[in-house]
């Protein structure tokens, strides 16, 4: 036989459910902040962002010097 659920046990699944889906929203929301976060990611990759910057640098140099001389 099936057994009827309660009013009080229905709203509390639901609140429960409610919960969870707010504590997700809530973690969703603060893993997207901190990849979005261009301090933070240009704190982690300065040496490689310095490097390439040196490598473009050096590259525009040659090639503007280059321009002016024969």
């Amino acid at each position: 036989m099936n057994h009827p659920i309660s009013d009080i046990e229905l709203e509390q699944r639901a609140a429960s459910q409610r919960q969870r889906l707010h504590d997700s929203v809530a973690e969703l929301r603060t893993t997207v902040r901190g990849h979005l976060d261009v301090q933070q990611v240009a704190q982690t990759y300065v040496w490689q962002a310095s490097s390439i910057a040196g490598l473009v640098a050096l590259a525009l140099g040659y090639a503007i010097a280059g321009a002016f001389t024969d």
